[in-house]
């Protein structure tokens, strides 16, 4: 959500490093939330006898976070310019408020049920209960995926379509990602009850 900012930030300085200077702040901000949010799951797999649990309140966590995200729906005008010194700042701060690593979360806990069709979240799944380091790695991958698709949506627009585009076509995708929020958590619930069976 972060790349409007880097678009700004180039925009605002007519300068293309602006941008990239933007995307490395906001790269570095969200990696720090993303290893803040995961870190401490990393170290719940220790207590096993209390998995149900744990995934269980992961998913009214997830619930509860998406049904806040639709109702406070509103937004800092102050967004539109945030000096790169504190994009850091801004990027740790959002990604902790708009729940960073927790699409990582029910993975890590097991709450997504591998089948056949779904390789990728048991191999995502193994792969990140195998040690703290493979955790740590899985972050990493996570913000360069995260950096690579948000700076080429940054650059393209910046290059491309300019503030005319930008401030003329913007909407707001956060009721989108808060009503996924809850329907991933109710999912995640729904089949951790129903294993209980």
């Amino acid at each position: 959500m972060g790349w409007p900012l880097a678009v700004s930030a180039g925009l605002m300085d007519k300068s293309p490093r602006a941008l990239f200077r933007a995307l490395w702040a906001l790269s570095a901000g969200h990696l720090l939330a993303t290893f803040l949010v995961l870190l401490p799951f990393a170290f719940l797999l220790v207590l096993a006898e209390w998995q149900r649990s744990i995934q269980t309140g992961a998913s009214l966590l997830v619930i509860g976070f998406g049904v806040y995200r639709l109702i406070a729906r509103r937004h800092p005008r102050t967004l539109a310019r945030i000096p790169p010194t504190q994009l850091a700042l801004w990027s740790f701060a959002v990604a902790i408020a708009h729940g960073a690593a927790l699409m990582l979360v029910p993975i890590y806990l097991g709450l997504c049920q591998a089948f056949e069709f779904d390789a990728g979240h048991e191999a995502a799944g193994a792969l990140m209960k195998t040690s703290l380091g493979m955790a740590v790695l899985v972050s990493l991958v996570h913000v360069a995926a995260m950096v690579g698709a948000g700076g080429c949506l940054a650059w393209l627009v910046y290059r491309h379509l300019g503030l005319r585009f930008v401030s003329r076509s913007w909407f707001n995708l956060d009721a989108v990602w808060a009503a996924s929020l809850v329907l991933v958590g109710a999912v995640a619930l729904a089949l951790n009850l129903a294993s209980w069976r």
